[in-house]
């Protein structure tokens, strides 16, 4: 899956960031790429219906998923009636309108009763190892998104003290963070069981 977004911020995307999303797509197609991830939305946090069904359309035959954008609206299950209509998506990714999908339970619980078979909720956000078990068994979802980092050291030696290269929340210039080996071992094991 290839994540289509122009830019950080909101999801409310000018016309030349609209344009760019679907030369992305074209390209993504192009390379043949399983699927794409992305998320309009309109000033009001409601679902950009029209725009995003360019999108799909764009993207046909390729897997479509919805994104976090949805844990931007302003109505969720409005939102996701809003997306299942357009159709041509597989999935929403969600957190459940939370900072991480332990905190979105409630929600998430509702989702996917109301989905039913019509479309996928992917819950995804501050998933761990550690509590994938509960989220699972809460959720009862085929499918679980994770990102699984490790932040290991740099292999630069010289150290300027005095640059800064980002924003405090970001990875700091001597480390980078890398998916960790060990912890999706730990999930693949706990999947195969």
């Amino acid at each position: 899956m290839v994540m289509i977004r122009p830019r950080g911020g909101d999801f409310c995307y000018t016309p030349t960031e609209f344009e760019v999303m679907r030369i992305d797509i074209r390209t993504a197609k192009a390379m043949g790429a399983d699927g794409v991830v992305f998320g309009l939305l309109m000033p009001d946090g409601a679902v950009d219906t029209a725009r995003t069904a360019q999108l799909v359309k764009e993207a046909s035959p390729m897997l479509v998923t919805f994104h976090r954008a949805f844990d931007m609206t302003s109505d969720p299950l409005q939102a996701l009636e809003d997306i299942i209509s357009i159709g041509g998506i597989q999935r929403v990714l969600t957190s459940g309108q939370d900072s991480s999908v332990l905190d979105g339970l409630p929600l998430l619980k509702q989702l996917v009763q109301v989905a039913g078979d019509r479309i996928q909720i992917l819950p995804g956000g501050g998933v761990t190892p550690r509590n994938l078990a509960r989220i699972l068994g809460e959720l009862r979802v085929p499918e679980i998104h994770m990102a699984l980092p490790k932040s290991i050291a740099s292999d630069m030696v010289f150290r300027n003290p005095n640059v800064f290269m980002g924003v405090a929340i970001t990875t700091p210039e001597y480390s980078r963070s890398i998916t960790d080996g060990d912890s999706v071992a730990s999930v693949v094991k706990y999947i195969a069981l």
